[in-house]
């Protein structure tokens, strides 16, 4: 099941000397999808660190790469939600073009204090939002 799909554009920056999209710009097209879902949600990360006090890092990743993408195309990445805790996210994301699945993604965020970057419980009002885009 897909809780939430992101379009974007593949750009020459996103590129290598080989004209394919860079492997590392996967783990960047992951994060700007999951900024756009927290936006979708009414959650906005700014708001989040400056009201709260929290912000969300990666903890892990492990990438899985099937087919190139290339300049030009258009990619949708699909976000799943696997696991909450009342501190982390467990997601599962997917690179498509076309009906071609390009990467797959299981990424772990946590939520820290923004200033001593420990663990900090996710606010009860967006692990309560968070839970129900499941």
């Amino acid at each position: 099941m897909t809780n939430f799909v992101w379009t974007l554009r593949v750009y020459w920056e996103d590129t290598d000397a080989g004209g394919v999209v860079f492997y590392a710009n996967y783990l960047k097209f992951f994060e700007r999808a999951r900024t756009e879902w927290l936006r979708s949600l009414g959650i906005e990360q700014q708001a989040l660190a400056d009201q709260a006090g929290v912000v969300f890092i990666v903890r892990s990743t492990a990438v899985d790469y099937n087919a190139p993408a290339r300049l030009d195309d258009q990619l949708e990445i699909r976000t799943r939600i696997d696991r909450v805790g009342p501190a982390s996210v467990q997601f599962t994301q997917e690179a498509w073009r076309g009906e071609l699945m390009l990467a797959t993604g299981a990424i772990r965020v946590g939520c820290v204090d923004k200033s001593t970057f420990r663990p900090a419980p996710i606010p009860d009002p967006v692990l309560a939002t968070i839970k129900s885009a499941r």
